[in-house]
């Protein structure tokens, strides 16, 4: 990943260590303070609250904003 302005993950802290999940979540937040664009499907509700400016639920084919 040379400079996404879009990526998009799908449970990026899946398999991760504890240091593994911090350098994640320092990177996921440095992009997000160069104005990029970082779309992430997790589980993780601590990742959630850490990363996320606006979240959304999907449930039977219906997306939800939630924040």
């Amino acid at each position: 990943m040379e400079d996404p302005e879009l990526l998009v993950l799908d449970e990026p802290m899946n398999g991760l260590d504890k240091d593994g999940v911090a350098d994640m979540r320092k990177y996921l937040l440095d992009l997000k303070s160069q104005g990029k664009t970082v779309l992430i499907a997790s589980h993780s509700a601590e990742d959630i609250d850490v990363l996320c400016d606006t979240v959304c639920v999907m449930d039977k084919d219906v997306l939800t904003v939630v924040r």
